[in-house]
């Protein structure tokens, strides 16, 4: 006769993990995606006290990877035909929108602060490109980064 059991914790030989390695609200416990979506609220938190107004009816996205359509081919195109963002202004129904691509930023990025720096630049320059201003005007601190 055998007994039913319980959900398995361990592997057969009485190892593998128990639980999660860290506890939920610990920023190790994100995964990477996660962290990334942060770092693109954070970007557009600190655009905020500034142009409020205008980015209250703006959606901003995160997305792995720019479509084909978007992506340049052959020599000529420029020195990075890899977009790191795109802005759609508003048409229709459809609200404005900020889309900010998570994968070629990855690439880009030696480290977490330089990855920070790289999104919030990316959102700076869509916020401006939707508004039709210069990245200087949204963020005064965006031309001392570049």
């Amino acid at each position: 006769m055998t007994q039913k059991r319980g959900p398995r914790r361990r592997d057969r030989h009485g190892r593998g993990l128990r639980g999660p390695l860290a506890p939920s609200h610990v920023p190790m416990a994100k995964a990477r995606s996660e962290r990334f979506d942060d770092l693109v609220l954070d970007a557009v938190d600190r655009l905020r006290p500034r142009w409020d107004r205008q980015l209250s009816a703006v959606e901003f996205a995160v997305e792995e990877v720019p479509p084909l359509s978007e992506l340049g081919d052959g020599p000529g195109v420029g020195a990075d035909p890899i977009p790191f963002g795109r802005a759609d202004a508003a048409s229709g129904q459809r609200p404005a929108s900020i889309v900010v691509y998570r994968r070629p930023l990855e690439a880009r990025a030696r480290d977490r602060d330089t990855l920070g720096a790289m999104v919030h630049d990316t959102v700076v320059e869509q916020v401006a490109t939707l508004l039709g201003l210069s990245p200087e005007t949204v963020d005064p601190g965006y031309d001392e980064r570049s």
